[in-house]
């Protein structure tokens, strides 16, 4: 079993949420706002992507 590989996100992602603006409609599922601040990474509780900070991104005022 392969391991998908997390999206990258930098500081005009933020604040970040799942589905993201590039998810197909077709693909969709309701919107969850991800904190991805403190730690660098977020998970999406509905559909398991993995989103990862860019290391050196700053939160611009969100």
């Amino acid at each position: 079993m392969t391991q998908a590989q997390a999206l990258m996100v930098d500081g005009k992602d933020l604040p970040l949420h799942c589905p993201t603006n590039k998810t197909p409609a077709w693909n969709s599922h309701p919107r969850v706002f991800l904190d991805i601040t403190e730690t660098g990474e977020a998970k999406c509780p509905y559909c398991g992507t993995e989103y990862k900070l860019i290391p050196g991104t700053e939160p611009h005022g969100h």
